[in-house]
């Protein structure tokens, strides 16, 4: 009973996104194991491996870096709880383009400049295309096997593919339009009842609610909310972020993933809630492979109006599909397409609320665009609001959903900024610090929305990651493929907000009472729900 106690608190720890938490576990736990890693350290370094691996330290130690390194954690203690932050603060005093820092075991490049940037992920895209191995993500995403984890190669090449060209290509974002405005309806149904009611209202949930319903039709067909599945889909994708986001032991000393106990260990939550993703899943695909069997489905060439799933089992046999690689892509569609939409659009009404001003010219852009007696803002109405872009953009440079980009694994040795990486190296992109860069962006920390509408020299800056200095949905071949998915969802939504309603605090509070502390995960969220009373326009 003690054991499984000590389990539990254990695992609760190294699944925290803290690196605080991870290094309440890790000295201890490395100082008992730390004689028995020598030995086995030792024991697998010899002849030509040993000789390659001191090669490429002898290359890595030339970048500069930290000299606070301490023994087996490396530069952990330095992360804090927002590592974004505490990396750009190392770039600005060790880099400030490039840097290395340690890990743990683990020795990670860190990229804070645009011109880094675009080496690693256009001009060497093809080194840095792969991603290291992970214990979390290898359980979570069935061996990696998804489109976003999956390690470079030809499943990944097919994956892509797949993702791209049949679920988020541009004819399937507008074929679920009718979701989009039906699941806008409803939100505008529930801000008009508070604003009848002059209550405030938790923006924070009703956002996340929104777009997790969003996903959830567009994966598995509009009945999902009814049958309670959109809740359930939305507690295991946050868990999952949680878990995949965290600085996870075994991540960053890879020498323990040998022990057979440390495995078990460290996997445990993530088998836990793979199966319960396998419960959920295997049922709505067995669902759908029934009414397909049953030629419930649409004819061959009409798929675009079928969800996720039905697209991925009638093209089950053309891209060598298992029941595996079908649900890490389906989960992958979750993580991907709820938590990064959902902050933008929260994070665009904190950042809004405090700057009347600022929403005010939105809201005169988005009414004078709708003909009188509009219901609603819908998708035509779009193109010529040029204020609106610029909102979103400047939300998402100031708050990037996923500030440090998920490391990429270098294939082979190449030149970066006069250093030379070695293959097989963990690189990591600040999307955070790009976006803040002195050089690029002035008054860099401020919310600025006018720096990207057309006459400012920064007007030419898109969500297609052309410049470098604003990579919000990242760049080259590990590109969110969702940029067109989530374009829609969070204009849409944003514009009808500014249509519908005025917007005020609670009674008492003013703008500076905003909280906009971060929480660090895969993604990042704000710490504090965001209250805001509606009254309609």
């Amino acid at each position: 009973m003690a054991h499984a106690r000590l389990d539990e608190v254990l695992l609760e720890a190294a699944a925290a996104a803290s690196p605080r938490a991870l290094l309440s576990i890790v000295i201890p736990f490395s100082l008992v194991l730390l004689p028995l890693l020598l030995r086995k350290i030792t024991a697998s370094t010899k002849g030509a491996a040993a000789a390659a691996a001191a090669s490429d330290a002898k290359l890595l130690s030339l970048l500069p870096s930290p000299a606070s390194k301490l023994p087996i954690i490396g530069h952990l203690h330095l992360m804090g709880d927002l590592p974004y932050v505490a990396m750009a603060g190392l770039a600005t005093k060790y880099g400030p383009d490039i840097m290395l820092i340690r890990l743990g075991a683990v020795p990670t490049v860190v990229v804070s400049s645009p011109r880094t940037a675009e080496a690693v992920l256009r001009t060497h895209d093809h080194a840095f295309a792969s991603r290291p191995r992970s214990m979390v993500s290898d359980v979570i995403m069935y061996g990696a096997t998804d489109s976003c984890f999956a390690p470079y190669g030809e499943h990944f090449r097919k994956a892509r593919k797949l993702v791209t060209v049949h679920l988020l290509n541009a004819m399937k974002v507008r074929s679920q339009r009718p979701a989009r405005e039906e699941e806008i309806r409803n939100v505008m149904g529930k801000v008009g009842e508070a604003a009848a009611a002059r209550e405030a209202v938790d923006m924070s949930e009703i956002l996340h609610s929104y777009v997790n319903d969003l996903v959830c039709r567009a994966v598995s067909g509009k009945f999902s909310q009814e049958e309670g599945r959109n809740k359930l889909f939305r507690e295991l994708t946050d868990i999952n972020a949680g878990l995949l986001g965290g600085f996870n032991v075994g991540d960053f000393f890879p020498s323990l993933g040998k022990l057979e106990l440390f495995r078990k260990w460290a996997s445990a939550k993530a088998m836990r809630v793979r199966k319960r993703w396998d419960q959920l899943l295997d049922k709505l695909i067995e669902d759908h492979a029934i009414k397909m069997a049953r030629r419930e489905d649409v004819a061959e060439g009409e798929q675009e109006d079928k969800d996720f799933i039905y697209v991925l089992l009638s093209l089950q046999q053309e891209y060598g599909l298992t029941r595996d690689h079908m649900k890490a892509i389906l989960i992958d569609m979750f993580e991907a397409g709820t938590d990064t939409s959902y902050m933008t659009l929260e994070f665009a009404m904190a950042e809004l609320i405090q700057k009347p001003h600022l929403m005010k010219k939105l809201q005169e852009e988005v009414r004078k665009n709708v003909p009188v007696g509009q219901e609603m803002v819908t998708e035509d109405h779009l193109p010529n609001m040029t204020y609106l872009k610029a909102v979103i953009k400047e939300t998402l440079r100031l708050h990037p959903p996923v500030p440090l980009m998920i490391p990429h694994f270098s294939l082979d040795a190449c030149d970066v900024d006069g250093y030379t990486i070695p293959p097989n190296t963990r690189v990591v992109v600040n999307a955070w610090a790009l976006g803040r860069h002195s050089g690029y962006w002035e008054n860099a920390n401020e919310f600025q929305p006018e720096r990207f509408v057309k006459g400012d020299g920064a007007n030419t800056v898109d969500l297609k990651a052309n410049e470098f200095h604003f990579l919000a949905f990242g760049s080259g071949r590990r590109m969110c493929p969702g940029v067109h998915s989530a374009s829609a969802t969070i204009e849409t939504m944003l514009a009808n907000l500014m249509y519908r309603f005025d917007w005020k605090l609670s009674e008492g509070m003013k703008e500076e009472d905003i909280d906009m502390t971060e929480v660090f995960g895969i993604t990042v969220s704000r710490k504090e729900k965001l209250l805001l009373v509606p009254e309609t326009a």
